[in-house]
């Protein structure tokens, strides 16, 4: 690849339901910043909720357009917002379902045996195609434009699956595969195998990312790392177990990538593919619980994409701040550095 002298940067969204219009936010302001001319994003995955935000965002970059990106997201979540009175009142039902789950046994229903999923996988595609035109899209083989990794999980065999737009055409079935959790949604059937929600595999993808030759990965974490407290009501043991199993794979693969690079610092791996990678993280710090998850109230999901768009600037900051501190003969830069 040709070396252009900016920093190649790959954004990975975490999975989470309603909580990703934080990441909506972030993203409106990352496409469009001023303050990053020298950033160039190559590569974007997600999972879930993360997969939409950063289908929307792919797409944007690949007409060369990335400040459309925040209109496609600002569309895409205010059509995904219970504004109807009907919307709302089926809103406000899965919430108090959710919220009553821990306390009494509801009657399990399979998405088999309610037509209401495949009118709901139905609607969520026709979101997705009043944003997106898919028939666009080709496989990139010549390795033009910002890769996007999508992930799911195989039903039957139990592999990852990352889609990757170098290898595989990107199509809507894709994102409802990434997007499609097994109590809500039938599985999605693409070439013969059935996926599930991505969250059950790479959440998100970041290993194929890596030998992108990328010089910093953004990750865009929805779920909590760390909690204030040991949980003990019933509900606080859910929502700490949704965020723990939402975390497993990420902490894994940034694992990977801390041991890589402390490999090539000692000279034990030289294969070009790999260079050191700087991670940083903008995280949704907030407490919020599961319940919030499926909750799709206008006010909430503007709520989450403002605290986004928050983050953003203080990310940028901190960025800023970091890269000052490394420089050559700057007397502030530390003795590890």
């Amino acid at each position: 690849m040709t070396d252009t002298g900016r920093t190649r940067v790959a954004v990975a969204c975490q999975g989470g339901g309603s909580h990703t219009a934080f990441t909506a936010g972030v993203l409106k302001r990352l496409l469009g910043a001023d303050e990053l001319a020298g950033v160039e994003v190559v590569g974007l995955s997600g999972t879930s909720g993360g997969a939409v935000c950063a289908l929307l965002a792919w797409s944007a970059l690949l007409e060369d357009d990335p400040a459309s990106a925040g209109r496609l997201l600002e569309d895409f979540w205010a059509d995904n917002s219970a504004t109807t009175p009907l919307e709302q009142l089926v809103n406000s039902w899965v919430v108090w379902a959710a919220r009553l789950e821990h306390m009494v046994v509801l009657p399990a229903v399979s998405p088999y045996d309610n037509f209401g999923s495949v009118q709901a996988l139905q609607e969520f595609r026709a979101m997705l195609e009043r944003r997106v035109d898919f028939k666009r899209f080709a496989v990139q083989t010549d390795g033009s434009g910002p890769m996007l990794l999508i992930g799911a999980v195989d039903v039957r065999s139990g592999e990852f699956k990352a889609f990757n737009s170098r290898r595989d055409r990107i199509t809507a079935d894709m994102i409802l595969a990434s997007a499609a959790i097994p109590n809500l949604f039938r599985s999605v059937q693409i070439d013969g195998a059935s996926y599930w929600d991505g969250l059950f595999s790479q959440n998100p993808p970041i290993h194929d990312l890596m030998v992108h030759e990328i010089d910093e990965l953004w990750l865009i974490q929805i779920n909590a790392s760390a909690c204030a407290k040991v949980p003990t009501e019933t509900h606080e043991i859910l929502d700490r177990r949704n965020e723990l199993a939402g975390n497993l794979s990420m902490v894994q693969e940034l694992a990977f990538i801390e041991a890589i690079n402390r490999a090539i610092a000692r000279g034990a791996i030289v294969d070009p593919k790999y260079r050191p990678i700087q991670v940083g993280r903008i995280a949704l710090d907030r407490e919020l619980n599961y319940r919030s998850k499926l909750d799709r109230r206008p006010e909430l999901l503007e709520q989450l994409r403002e605290y986004g768009r928050t983050k953003w600037r203080g990310f940028v900051k901190e960025r800023e701040s970091r890269k000052y501190a490394t420089l050559p003969g700057n007397p502030h830069r530390s003795a590890a550095e």
